[in-house]
Formats: structure tokens, sequence, C-alpha cells
């Protein structure tokens, strides 16, 4: 996805060389008119027969209550679906008009829509733009016959994963290695977790992100490779989980942007990182929680509240997507659950619609999000094959068994596929690519079964033959009985980018009691082997492994289990 910008001046266009960047003249400088409007026009992704572009506009006129942006096309390039505006072409002529729901444009707004289109020959940028008749004057931002290069170091590919390897980070390698048989896995490919400020140069003894960057130049050598990293610093993280909470605090938006995201976005587009495919998964466990734990829902948390009320998890989100996807080699994917925590129909399509919110604030806009994750951090197992959720058991639906609980999904690549499905209708591009977390939901082992249960009643039938063995799907925290699931893979089915390993095995959810730390980290009674539950797990046991340290930390006793449980078995 090659982000060439088109930024339309008034009296003269400053164009930087190749690369696409455009320098704006201040509007307020003397002798320069002020610019009528100014047009963004990206290349999200190009193949061989079609691409995908994303198109925002901003008016500086006066305020609008309807709108039409015009263009044309130099070659043979042809606009085959659009989304969040009425988009409609006659030759090489196209019209982009507004929806009734963004109609309105202030002065100084501006309003964003994308398209999908077909090309045979170059797919030329357009040269001239006009918002309701007024030409918005442009630079060519690196030449409207420079067409971005799909493969190239300025530009994303569809899937990153494909054809590259995917960075193994040496600390978690040589954990791994130092455990018995850990040798089998340890030359996996793992997520670099940013959970902290200081974690950006390197705390506590371990690599910072510019060592990480240099070790995977390192790994790369004369191939492609993907290096993955967690950005997990939201003011008032994990609201509903104290056990990941964050050093933060909840009306702190402004040090995450200037302390964390910045710097983080400074390093990346360091040109020397430029030959990289880097994998960023964003803000983990946070725009769900606004859905699922606010208000008058049982499961509702007062801090979630405060976090819906105050906006920055939204914020932040839009603010990190916004900067990161400024770099032309990093790829954004917005963490989007599990099917045990938003499958529900109460949870799915709202949990969509405050994505598509977060996608479009602070600047960002649904070109910066190449795609989403699930299960990050979880357990949930990949693909149940012993029953399936239109199965009935004793004139019962397994939706009506105490385990799947009326939920719609009964596995993650189920729910990842559905979901994908939903975000594009909410608004996001139709070439979306899906990840999902594969690192400990094999339930393999002496218990996994072998088919289904006893039809003796629907809750025998689905406990007797799910390989998932918690006891309820919101157990979160170092669950006993949890195996390696599926190694990573690139393109393992359809709509899904990769498997892949984004939470490191081995490093521990949450302490099983509280422990004094300097990382901002609080004790969560769901990582008590002992704690009742409460409404989230409907007051099931945690299921918690005993003696866990603080999470982020190595836990032995849990990867030795992983191991030992994995599915596919280690050899």
């Amino acid at each position: 996805m090659s982000r060439m910008r088109i930024a339309l001046l008034a009296a003269m266009a400053l164009v930087a060389g190749a690369t696409g960047t455009a320098f704006a003249v201040d509007p307020g400088s003397a002798g320069i008119a002020a610019v009528p409007c100014t047009v963004d026009y990206k290349i999200q992704n190009q193949w061989s027969t079609g691409f995908t572009a994303a198109v925002t506009v901003t008016n500086n006129s006066a305020a609008k209550s309807s709108w039409s942006l015009k263009w044309s096309y130099a070659g043979d390039q042809k606009v085959t679906s659009g989304w969040n505006a009425k988009i409609s072409q006659s030759g090489a002529a196209v019209t982009a008009a507004n929806e009734t729901y963004n109609a309105q444009l202030a002065t100084g707004g501006s309003v964003s829509f994308g398209f999908q289109g077909s090309h045979s020959g170059s797919n030329a940028i357009p040269a001239t733009f006009t918002l309701d008749g007024v030409t918005c004057n442009v630079d060519g931002g690196g030449g409207p016959t420079d067409p971005p290069d799909p493969g190239g170091p300025s530009g994303r590919v569809n899937n990153p994963y494909e054809g590259a390897k995917v960075y193994v980070n040496p600390e978690w390698s040589a954990n791994a290695a130092a455990e018995p048989g850990g040798s089998r896995v340890a030359d996996q490919p793992t997520g670099v977790w940013l959970d902290r400020i200081a974690a950006i140069n390197g705390a506590g003894g371990k690599m910072g992100l510019r060592a990480h960057l240099d070790e995977a130049l390192r790994q790369k050598g004369s191939g492609e490779l993907v290096v993955q990293f967690v950005i997990y610093n939201l003011p008032g993280r994990d609201c509903s989980a104290l056990a990941s909470n964050g050093e933060l605090k909840a009306d702190e938006i402004g040090r995450y942007k200037t302390e964390y995201i910045d710097p983080i976005k400074a390093i990346l587009a360091d040109p020397k990182y430029a030959s990289l495919r880097i994998v960023t998964t964003v803000e983990i466990d946070s725009l769900p929680n606004l859905v699922t734990n606010t208000g008058s829902r049982p499961t509702a948390v007062p801090q979630c509240d405060v976090m819906k009320a105050n906006g920055n998890y939204v914020k932040g989100v839009g603010y990190a997507l916004n900067k990161l996807g400024d770099v032309p080699n990093v790829y954004n994917y917005v963490d989007a659950g599990h099917h045990g925590w938003i499958g529900w129909d109460d949870n799915f399509g709202p949990t969509a619609t405050i994505m598509k919110e977060a996608a479009t604030a602070e600047g960002a806009t649904v070109g910066d999000v190449h795609g989403f994750i699930t299960n990050t951090a979880n357990y949930s197992a990949l693909k149940e094959n012993n029953f399936t959720i239109n199965d009935t058991v004793a004139g019962k639906s397994v939706r009506e068994s105490k385990w799947v609980d009326w939920n719609r999904y009964l596995d993650e690549l189920s729910y990842a596929q559905a979901f994908r499905s939903q975000l594009v209708s909410a608004g996001f591009d139709s070439n979306i690519g899906m990840l999902i977390d594969t690192s400990r939901n094999g339930w393999g082992g002496a218990a996994r079964p072998t088919g289904p249960g006893a039809t003796t009643s629907v809750d025998t039938y689905v406990d007797g033959g799910r390989y998932d063995r918690r006891l309820n799907a919101g157990n979160w925290c170092n669950q006993s009985g949890a195996g390696l699931g599926e190694r990573p893979k690139a393109a393992p089915a359809a709509g899904i980018d990769a498997y892949v390993w984004m939470k490191p095995p081995g490093e521990s959810d949450g302490s099983s009691k509280a422990i004094p730390n300097d990382e901002g980290k609080g004790f969560d009674r769901m990582c008590d082997p002992t704690y009742t539950g409460n409404p989230r797990n409907n007051n099931n046991m945690s299921g918690a492994l005993p003696d866990a340290p603080v999470s982020g930390h190595w836990f032995s006793a849990q990867f030795r289990q992983l191991m030992q449980n994995a599915y596919p078995p280690l050899s």
C-alpha cells in the first residue's frame, strides 16, 4: 500500500523528490492565498488488475451542506465499488458525492471515503481534483504517472506475511531454549511488546525498539522479513483487567501521544529500516471494553465508563493509527477481541462501529488500518471440529448450552472471518486481512477430545467434545491445561493474513497474588487460582495457574505446560 500524498496548494507546488512527500505552503504567509480545498489520495493496495484507494477531502472554504468531488483518470481505471460516498463514473470522469450521513462539511472539516478499482496499464494518480467546481490545485505527489510499486520498499503488499520470514526475538528465544525441550520451538517468531514508555529504549536490561529493528535487519538478509510489535500503553489501559493496567493515568492522553507514540513513529520511520515489513498490533483489549464493560450491563466496570466518557481510548487508537500509518512500511492491525467476548449479537456490530470511530479519529482514516487481530494473548480454540453452531441435541440448540451461552461463534476462525465481513460493512477496506494469535490455543494433550460428547443433553454433548477446556470462555489469565497452538503460518485460510504468536508463550498474563513492581501492573483476582469469578466469566473459578509472576515476566511452569499440551504436538 503506497502512501502517495497529493497536497493541494493555492499558488505553487513544492515537490520533494520521488518520495511522494509534499511541503504545504502556510496559507497565512504573505502574498499566498488560502487553499480552497485539499485532497489526500492514497493508493492502498495494488495488484496486476486492480487497486484500492482512500481519499480524504478537506474543505477550507465556506461550510457545505453537501459536496461533490470530481477527477479524471489518464488511463483505463474503473471504479468497481466504493464506501462512504456515492461514486459514479462516465468514461474517465469520476464523481464522488456525499452520503446522507456525511453531507455536512464544515470550514476546515474533512471527510474520507474509499473505493476499489480495476486497471490494466499504469495506475496514474489523477492530476486535478475539483470540489463543487472549485479546483483543488495539486503538487503531483511524486508525479501523476508514478504508480506505487506494490512489492517495493516504499509500498505495502496486500499480505505482509506472504513470501517473508518473521522475526525471532532473541530474548524470548533464549528463555524458551533454556527450558527442557524448549529448543523445539525456540526458533518460532513472536511479538515484541512495547508495554511502557521505557520499553522503547529498553528497560530492565531488555532490548529496546532500535535494538530489535537492528537485529531484524540482520535476520532479514536478502529476503523479506516481518517484525511484529505490540503497541500497548493507552492511558487507563485495560480498564477491566487490573493485571495489565499500565503506567499512564486515564487523562494522560498527551503523554501517550508525545512520550510514547511519537518516539515510536520516529524510530520506525528511520530510512535505515525501510526494507522491513513492520507489523503493529494496536492496543489490545481497549476498544471492545467500551462496548461490553460500560453502562448498565452486569459486566460494567467503573473505570471503563471513565474511558468511554473521556474518549481517550478512541483518541489514542486514532492517533496511533494516524502517526504509524504515515510510515510506508508499517502495517497496522487493530485488536478485535475474540469470539468468547465479541461473538454475541449485542457486542458484534457495536464493536465494529466503535473501531470505525477510532480509525477515523485524530486524523486517522480507514486507509491507516491494514487489518485486525483476534485472540491476542487469549486461549480460544482455532477450530472446534466436534460440533457446529447449528447442531441440536435433546431438542436444544448448541447455542443454548452453558458453554456457548447463545454466542453465534464456537471458535476463532469462524469469528475472525465473520467479523472481517462486519468490519468491511462498517466502512473498512474490502481487502483487510485478519491475524489470529494461536500461541496458546492448541488445547492438546491427554484431555483433548477425539469426538463429540454424549448426546444425553446439549451440555454433555458440547462439554464432552470441545477442545477448549477452560471453565468459561471469559477466563483469560494463565489458564491451566492450555497448549501451544498452530505454528505461525502465512495465509492459512480465506481472509486470514497469518496465524501468529503475538503473545510470546511463557510470558505471564498476571501475578497470582499482589507483587510490587515499577511497571504499573496491578493484581487481578482472575489470576488467582482460588478466585470464584465475576459476571464476566459467569462466576466460574478463574482456572489460573498458581505461583505466576507479574504480567510479561517469564513463567517457566506455564511454558512447560504449553509444550506438553501443544496441538499440533511437538516432535
